[in-house]
C-alpha cells in the first residue's frame, strides 16, 4: 500500500518521537496490522531509528516481560 506524503510525514514523526522502550514495546506486543510493520517505507524509518536507538536490549525485555499491559 502506497501511502500519501502526508501519512508518512505523520508516521515518521511519530516515530521520531518514540522512546527506545516504546518501539521495543511495540515490537513485542503490536498487533497484527500494525501501520509501522506492514508498510515497507514506514517499517524502514521505524527499524531505524529503533537500531539508532539500541533496539532491544537484555534490559528492556526484562522490563517489557511477557505480558501485555
Amino acid at each position: 500500500m502506497k501511502l500519501s506524503d502526508e501519512e508518512l510525514v505523520k508516521y515518521t514523526h511519530e516515530i521520531n518521537n518514540m522512546s527506545q522502550y516504546g518501539m521495543a514495546y511495540l515490537v513485542r506486543f503490536a498487533d497484527p496490522g500494525h501501520p509501522y510493520f506492514v508498510n515497507n517505507e514506514v517499517y524502514d524509518i521505524f527499524s531505524k531509528r529503533f537500531r539508532e536507538l539500541g533496539g532491544m536490549t537484555p534490559e528492556i525485555s526484562k522490563q517489557l516481560g511477557w505480558e501485555k499491559h
